[in-house]
């Protein structure tokens, strides 16, 4: 495998300069380190294919190293470099983690040939963890449902920006697909063999966003027992998609605009720069453009990310994609479940074509899931279809018990306030005698003395 890169410690300068040579010969990018310092420093600050190290070092062994290696990359190979009487070590090297061990004085050729099988041995390993990912989402991609004209030209714009590096801006309501929709851009783009990390802006308290994104030293903070890569690390050679990204706190959002502005950031506690090769994909829901009126997003940031643009529709404007989206659904729950459930009955079909989804495909979809699991039956009944909601387009109607209950709430609350918590008043406000006033606050878990006036 030609032009992948090596870390190369040794203490013996002689020796890691012939080393050098002969991997550099063979069309290998090498990087050395005299000593452990060095080593660990390397392998924070680049990604490398393979490691070469000695067994014996100036201040540890070289098992040690490997494992502190391992804990900032964990899959990287390593080849252990030893003397003859040492191979009960070298052995033992293997047992705790190397692929193998080259014995010195050693031939070339033997080297070279270690070097490429192990450096196989990890593109097949890589191979399969990232096929059995991506199976079920490659599946999903093939069912993208795209009947509607709307959703053609969503994958029409998929189709022409997949192949750039371009940042992609991904608008749409919660469960229109955002996600689907980047790792869609992921995989038909040149960067599908590498990773795709993606990340939660609203999942992540603010003082571990920062270390989440660009990663942290050892100490750094408290809690910090290792160095640790962060995910821009992690993605380096494929794609990060930054979900919710308005969400993102406006700390943050500086040393995410300089991040993207260069392709380098420092990790937490760091002085040293780290340099990444990323395509760059972004989601919301919200109006950014409103944020930046607000303060409460950078407008310049807002113009780094808003490079192409792709706005997903939301279900009920592409309600001609309803069928195929309930058909695939219904298969792959019947499938999970182990069920044979076939179909929908016509007047199930029509619920859902009535219905205007405020949750979008992801609603769909659970609402699917439900009906598949419930059923006794080859075939969904309309009585397991938003079996609470009456479909009339564009209202959702509650039951008429559940919406009498609701209102006779609201208007004790809203009587009791106006009333300052007197009940008297508000059972005379209300036509009500005293002992009916007060079952009905009982009914509806209501306490007088939360809407007393404080004197």
């Amino acid at each position: 495998m030609s032009s992948a890169k090596i870390l190369l410690v040794d203490d013996d300068r002689n020796l890691i300069e012939l080393v050098r040579m002969r991997l550099e010969s063979a069309s290998y990018e090498v990087t050395t380190a005299l000593n452990e310092e060095e080593a660990i420093s390397a392998a924070k600050n680049d990604v490398f294919d393979l490691a070469l190290v000695d067994l014996q070092l100036v201040h540890q062994d070289g098992i040690s190293l490997m494992e502190e290696v391992h804990l900032i990359v964990p899959e990287m190979p390593v080849i252990i470099l030893t003397a003859y009487g040492s191979i009960e070590n070298a052995v033992e090297a293997m047992k705790r983690g190397a692929y193998g061990y080259v014995t010195k004085p050693f031939d070339p050729r033997d080297l070279l040939l270690q070097i490429e099988r192990a450096l196989e041995n990890r593109r097949l390993t890589s191979e399969i963890k990232r096929l059995k990912g991506l199976l079920e989402e490659r599946y999903d991609f093939a069912n993208i449902i795209a009947r509607s004209t709307k959703m053609q030209r969503v994958l029409e714009v998929v189709a022409r920006i997949a192949k750039t590096d371009s940042t992609v801006y991904v608008h749409g309501e919660s469960g229109t697909g955002k996600e689907l929709i980047a790792k869609a851009i992921h995989l038909a783009s040149d960067r599908k063999d590498r990773s795709f990390v993606a990340i939660n802006c609203a999942a992540l308290p603010e003082a571990l966003m920062e270390s989440e994104l660009f990663g942290h030293e050892k100490g750094a903070f408290t809690g910090a027992v290792q160095s640790t890569k962060g995910l821009f690390s992690q993605a380096h050679g494929g794609t990060i998609f930054l979900d919710e990204i308005g969400d993102m706190p406006l700390s943050i959002q500086a040393k995410l605009l300089r991040a993207l502005q260069e392709r380098r950031f420092y990790p937490v506690g760091s002085s040293k720069l780290v340099e990444v090769n990323v395509r760059v994909i972004v989601a919301t829901q919200k109006d950014l453009e409103g944020l930046v009126k607000q303060g409460l997003f950078r407008e310049d940031l807002f113009y780094r990310i808003h490079v192409i643009p792709i706005q997903l529709p939301p279900l009920r404007e592409r309600k001609e994609d309803i069928p195929l989206l309930a058909g695939h659904f219904l298969r792959k729950f019947s499938e999970q479940m182990k069920k044979e459930v076939t179909a929908l009955t016509p007047l199930s079909m029509q619920k859902l074509m009535l219905y205007e989804w405020p949750g979008n495909v992801r609603e769909l979809e659970n609402t699917i899931e439900y009906a598949v699991a419930m059923t006794h039956q080859n075939v969904i009944a309309d009585d397991l279809v938003l079996q609470t909601k009456v479909c009339t387009p564009g209202e959702v109607v509650r039951p008429l018990k559940e919406a009498k209950d609701a209102f006779e709430k609201e208007y004790l609350i809203h009587l009791l306030e106006l009333c300052g918590g007197s009940v008297s008043k508000a059972a005379k406000v209300a036509g009500k005698y005293r002992a009916d006033f007060y079952d009905l606050l009982k009914k509806h878990d209501l306490k007088v003395g939360g809407f007393k006036k404080s004197e």
